[in-house]
């Protein structure tokens, strides 16, 4: 049975990037490509997993619809993490969460998911402009083969 601490390894192994899947209102399933970071909660210092999106589509399915899986690979080693998704962007606040703490999480969770920047402002102001959301995932089952 893989741990969070072996997905995470398969994760940083394939350069940060998972395919997270949603449910759509329809019963599908709609999955994308993310760059995502293990790495823990800035609330309460719980595990999870977090990425950076601005999907309309897989942010109202997680509004709607709060569970997720995030699979990772590397080589034929794969781990998958499910679990219930928390967002907090501009058009999902959290209270405890200020602008100013917002805006630095958003650079927090690109940088552990293993992304670089030469020029923060315009990190910023595109963030910003595209309405981007941090999703955090609290794992409630982990497994794969590794």
């Amino acid at each position: 049975m893989a741990t969070l601490a072996d997905a995470a390894a398969l994760c940083r192994a394939d350069d940060g990037l998972a395919v997270v899947s949603t449910l759509r209102a329809n019963g599908g399933i709609q999955s994308s490509v993310v760059n995502a970071a293990f790495t823990r909660h800035p609330l309460d210092d719980a595990e999870v997993v977090a990425f950076v999106t601005c999907g309309r589509v897989k942010l109202a399915n997680l509004r709607e619809r709060p569970r997720i899986s995030v699979a990772v690979k590397s080589g034929w080693e794969w781990a998958a993490v499910e679990g219930d998704a928390e967002v907090v962007g501009p058009d999902d606040p959290d209270g405890r969460i200020d602008a100013e703490r917002y805006r630095l999480l958003l650079r927090e969770v690109f940088t552990a998911a293993g992304g670089v920047h030469d020029d923060w402002e315009a990190y910023d102001r595109v963030m910003a402009e595209q309405r981007r959301a941090v999703v955090f995932v609290r794992p409630s089952r982990v497994y794969g083969n590794r």
